[in-house]
């Protein structure tokens, strides 16, 4: 593919049929569709049936901006009706909570909570909270609430630490399935990526009949740096905005992402790995650095009822269904397009094509990803 190293801002806005609102477009809307296996009816992590997510969006004054975003795995009480699982760790310069009792036991018993990195203890007293309060849990005595986090205190006053229990609580009780809110919102708020405005972004597959019919739901929350690429297409490079553009290692590239996955296909914790594993080549994909000061988790689950573990399960012997080695390799392939694809979304989603930077604070600033500069790439290549 020819690269550009420049774009002609200059030119008047290139024709297009792509209709965006004031709060964004994403990938599909610009027509960028990585990969070759078909979204979900929302191309969001809800397309695995029984994934809800909720926000919590805090926006105050002129320095306050971050927030909570919960996923749960089914809407039951998931601490009795436990859900395989597993985490796999790139660069591991974070803060995350539950990891050794999901490595240790591969399951995840509660809400999967994303925030910013100082108020991971806050959100983990709601997520207990929250558990102990749900009816059939009232013997309960150990809880493993496991925490996702990225730091924004780029656009953030995070020392003041501003997401309360209370807050994060609300977000899960208003989880739901369905379409998701993108962008800068719960735990994407405040977070910034490739030097542009970062946040949450989900997109989803479907495998075909003939290889099971398994669906693969990836959410993510951006902060993190390095070279953007969309679609193959170099855009950090055209644009400018890039790590190491002034050849100086200290120019933006820190930063972290963290990625859940959900699929309804029936793996076990094991298997769980491995597709978690596969997240880091859609990561790759879109030019992400993974430097020395980056936090890159993948956190993945399966809701297939026939690996749950159900208290009959975990109380007498039993068997529980696990896909074939053999017959992995498409969700491999439908986990790297559909985490591409979030992430783009996080960027896309963050500001609107209107140009309107809602979530700027007076004393910091980040722009937003120009999308009409991308459309023009786009058109550049014939895209």
């Amino acid at each position: 593919m020819r690269k550009i190293f420049s774009v002609l801002i200059g030119l008047a806005v290139l024709p297009t049929q792509v209709i965006a609102d004031e709060n964004g477009v994403r990938a599909r809307d610009l027509d960028i569709t990585p990969g070759v296996l078909s979204p979900g009816a929302n191309n969001a992590i809800t397309d695995v049936a029984g994934v809800k997510v909720g926000h919590y969006t805090l926006i105050e004054g002129e320095t306050i901006r971050t927030g909570a975003t919960a996923i749960l795995p089914h809407g039951g009480n998931l601490y009795q009706n436990k859900v395989p699982a597993a985490v796999v760790i790139g660069n591991g310069y974070g803060k995350m909570m539950g990891i050794s009792q999901i490595e240790e036991l591969g399951e995840i018993e509660t809400p999967i909570v994303l925030t910013n990195t100082l108020n991971v203890p806050e959100a983990a007293n709601a997520v207990i909270g929250w558990t102990l309060k749900q009816p059939g849990n009232e013997d309960v005595r150990s809880v493993n609430a496991v925490i996702g986090e990225t730091n924004d205190g780029y656009l953030n006053d995070i020392r003041g630490r501003h997401v309360t229990p209370e807050m994060v609580e609300e977000a899960i009780n208003d989880a739901k399935p369905g379409p998701v809110t993108e962008g800068a919102v719960g735990a994407g708020t405040g977070t910034v990526a490739f030097g542009w405005k970062g946040g949450i972004g989900t997109s989803s597959r479907l495998l075909p009949a003939s290889l099971g019919g398994y669906t693969v739901g990836v959410l993510v929350q951006s902060n993190y740096g390095g070279i953007l690429q969309m679609d193959g297409l170099p855009v950090g490079e055209a644009l400018s905005q890039h790590y190491l553009r002034e050849h100086v290692a200290d120019d933006g590239a820190d930063g972290s992402i963290m990625m859940v996955i959900a699929t309804d296909a029936p793996l076990s914790d094991r298997n769980l790995k491995r597709l978690a594993r596969r997240a880091m080549g859609g990561l790759a994909r879109t030019g992400a650095s993974l430097t020395n000061g980056s936090g890159d988790y993948v956190i993945s689950f399966s809701t297939a009822e026939s690996v749950r573990r159900t208290p009959e399960r975990r109380s007498t012997t039993s068997l529980i269904a696990d896909l074939p080695n053999g017959e992995i390799s498409p969700l491999f392939q439908a986990v790297i397009e559909a985490t591409e694809e979030a992430i783009y979304n996080s960027l896309l989603m963050a500001g609107g094509a209107s140009g309107e930077n809602r979530y700027q604070p007076g004393a910091t600033s980040v722009p937003l990803l120009p999308v009409e500069k991308v459309k023009q790439l786009l058109h550049e290549n014939q895209r």
